[in-house]
């Protein structure tokens, strides 16, 4: 199993910055990527973006130039650097591991979510 905590959340007004930071621990070895979804009331969760362990990346386009994925696999934490807030991004924000393998099976670990509120 794993386990995420995420940590960075908060409220701000249009054009700030916030970074979100996602702890895992557990079987990190079973990771195969680490992503960031997140969710509004009423709507699926959306992905945002991803990063696998060799460090490719992929992001929403509503994100894309805006928003930056990373990860320190001395720590086994994966970052998200939002820049140029806008009302939009207003959601709760979860940390996803997807792990396994096609023999094993995947699956999906989240964090318990993190609110990010932008003001207009």
């Amino acid at each position: 199993q794993v386990q995420l905590v995420e940590s960075g959340g908060g409220l701000l007004q249009t054009g700030g910055s916030l970074r979100l930071s996602c702890v895992a621990s557990g079987s990190i070895f079973s990771i195969n990527r680490l992503g960031w979804y997140r969710q509004v009331p009423g709507k699926q969760r959306e992905l945002v973006a991803h990063i696998t362990t060799s460090g490719s990346t992929m992001y929403a386009d509503s994100v894309k130039g805006r928003f930056t994925i990373s990860r320190d696999n001395t720590k086994n934490t994966v970052y998200l650097q939002m820049n140029s807030l806008k009302p939009e991004d207003t959601a709760v924000y979860y940390c996803n591991a997807n792990t396994g393998n096609a023999n094993t099976g995947y699956y999906n670990y989240w964090g318990q979510g993190t609110q990010v509120t932008v003001s207009s």
